[in-house]
């Protein structure tokens, strides 16, 4: 006997089943709730999470808490929205039902939103020592990797072998890259040095590996210069055209035989869709993306949508490779998806998705950045003081927004933090 999930009232209301609270799920959540439907959200974690800003956490820039919203903040206060932890096994689309750790689910609506995961394009070295960013799990892991090299080289006589533990190496040019180097470079200017005077911080090299000609592939190709000329600026190692071809968690190997020593590798060279079982291969395109037609409808299927960075948007003719997989695409997709179901309610015509691009930003260090807008360039301060506002406001809850803004104010005037921390899982009771 099917066990169906607990809890969930079955009303007059048609059900709209999310899965996946990324940008897209989460937004498609909010959006819905103030329309005619009972909305369901799905996710294996109970919070939202800003990625642009993994990378702060990774450098013990900003806590955990200050980048995660509590999907159950918005769930308490909206009547038909409810919320459950869970992992997705299964979509069987004859039953209109989700198979999920927890039981079934009966949908009369689904939206598929869970995002992309890291592609290691079949590197077994990197996919067994190379530490990812997708996630604040991920970040947090990447934090105690670094101090935890640190603690160690202090205890190592040799120069070089004590260096392995210093070195960073980032592979991957593109935003996430370009602004984990440059914080990295920071620490290792000013803020390193001070937790750890035994160390000689010349022999700590910080290495950006990008297997394309430049970096911040999809910016103005002055934007990668620039950029390019701050992380020089910042005393990164930026190579060009260097493709990695194995790691053995102490030696990288380049395809042109070079090979540089480290204990970190931290990888960010590309990400992938998963496939969920239950779905036919045909509605899979590039990069395992879900191919949906411009109401974000998965081809060939009833009522079932996808967005975000896991669909491709087939039809738009100024996008005939798809829509960047970036948070404003997702939101956008999201906004457009609650619209037309809205409309749908009441008859009304629904309108396609058209992207509107407003523009694309990075930052590399302190009054270090770059962004292209619709019609104009931005570099420097301008574009830095840009892209703390924007990243600030962007962020959910009010409490978040302020407590990032502190931590920024604070780390302006003093370069420094009080969260670099060494925080441990424990496994076993009385450990």
């Amino acid at each position: 006997m099917k066990k169906m999930i607990s809890n969930i009232p079955n009303t007059d209301k048609k059900r709209f089943v999310i899965i996946g609270g990324g940008f897209a799920g989460f937004e498609l959540a909010r959006k819905l709730s103030k329309c005619p439907f009972q909305v369901v959200l799905i996710d294996k974690n109970n919070y939202h999470q800003f990625q642009p800003l993994l990378y702060q956490v990774a450098t013990a820039g900003l806590e955990p808490s200050a980048i995660a919203f509590p999907f159950r903040k918005i769930s308490v206060t909206r009547k038909y929205l409810h919320f459950r932890i869970a992992k997705v096994k299964k979509i069987h689309l004859d039953q209109r039902e989700v198979e999920t750790s927890i039981g079934f689910l009966k949908y009369d609506f689904l939206a598929i939103s869970t995002g992309v995961t890291t592609n290691y394009y079949g590197i077994k070295g990197i996919m067994k020592h190379a530490l990812p960013m997708k996630s604040i799990p991920d970040a947090l892991y990447i934090r105690n990797t670094i101090l935890k090299n640190y603690e160690k080289a202090l205890n190592i006589e040799d120069p070089d072998l004590a260096a392995k533990y210093m070195n960073v190496i980032i592979v991957g040019g593109g935003p996430t890259g370009v602004e984990l180097a440059g914080a990295l470079a920071e620490m290792k200017k000013y803020i390193l040095p001070r937790d750890y005077p035994e160390l000689d911080f010349s022999k700590m090299q910080i290495h950006l590996l990008q297997a394309g000609e430049s970096l911040l592939n999809g910016m103005a190709d002055r934007s990668s210069e620039t950029s390019l000329v701050y992380l020089k600026k910042l005393g990164v190692n930026v190579k060009l055209n260097a493709r990695v071809t194995d790691f053995d968690g102490e030696e990288v190997w380049l395809e042109n035989k070079e090979v540089l020593s480290t204990k970190t590798l931290i990888w960010a060279a590309g990400i992938q869709a998963g496939k969920i079982d239950g779905l036919p291969e045909n509605i899979y395109g590039k990069g395992t993306r879900i191919i949906v037609d411009r109401m974000n409808k998965v081809m060939g299927m009833k009522d079932v949508y996808a967005i975000g960075d896991n669909s491709i948007v087939e039809g738009d003719p100024d996008y005939p490779h798809g829509h960047p997989q970036v948070a404003q695409t997702a939101i956008q997709q999201a906004r457009t998806l609650a619209r037309n179901m809205d409309r749908k309610v009441y008859s009304r015509p629904q309108r396609p998705f058209t992207y509107k691009n407003k523009g694309s930003m990075a930052t590399i260090g302190r009054k270090l950045a770059v962004a292209d807008l619709a019609f104009f360039h931005l570099k420097g301060v301008t574009a830095w003081v840009l892209w703390l506002f924007v990243h600030l406001m962007s962020i959910l809850g009010t409490k978040n927004r302020f407590s990032v803004f502190m931590n920024w104010t604070w780390k302006y005037f003093n370069y420094d933090l009080s969260l670099r921390l060494l925080i441990n899982h424990r496994s076993t009771p009385g450990e």
